[in-house]
């Protein structure tokens, strides 16, 4: 945040998450894509009379998902990002609406790491910062794995010596 004659202003958060986040979000675009296209193309190959009707949808799904995992992902990693000061976590994430989301350090009650197993891929790993908020936790995902471990410890080290309403 930086002051501007007695104003406080929101500043992007300066960090970015690890390139090899977008190879995650590839991966779970063509994951997520493929499913219907598979089973379009199974379903097409076993109904003959509705081959056409079955197969022009696969490929239009095919078409929408390679757009898709090749355009979003960049999209994503020009948006995402995150940074950590002696006051705040702050994120901002999103596609068309995007979303800046602040946790006051006096405010956090829990910090976890998660690990899916296609992050575990990629040696990445997810920050989950809760906080008393009706709005939900606030989360840095496309982490290297030691830097969230390393973060979620600095972080509970941080709240814990921050005086406030959630400890």
């Amino acid at each position: 945040m930086e002051a501007d004659r007695g104003k406080v202003r929101l500043r992007p958060p300066r960090n970015v998450l690890d390139r090899r986040t977008i190879g995650w979000w590839r991966l779970q675009g063509v994951l997520f894509w493929a499913s219907p296209v598979l089973v379009l193309v199974l379903l097409g190959l076993l109904i003959p009379p509705a081959r056409f009707w079955l197969l022009a949808p696969a490929v239009v799904f095919a078409v929408l998902g390679l757009a898709w995992v090749i355009a979003m992902p960049l999209w994503w990693f020009k948006v995402h990002r995150w940074e950590v000061t002696e006051t705040a976590v702050y994120t901002r994430s999103g596609f068309f609406w995007q979303e800046w989301r602040v946790a006051p350090m006096s405010r956090i009650q829990t910090v976890d790491t998660l690990r899916g197993p296609l992050q575990q891929l990629f040696s990445l790993a997810t920050v989950t910062v809760t906080t008393a908020s009706a709005r939900g936790a606030v989360k840095i995902k496309g982490l290297d794995h030691e830097l969230a471990a390393s973060l979620a410890e600095q972080l509970t080290e941080t709240t814990q010596a921050t005086p406030g309403d959630a400890t």
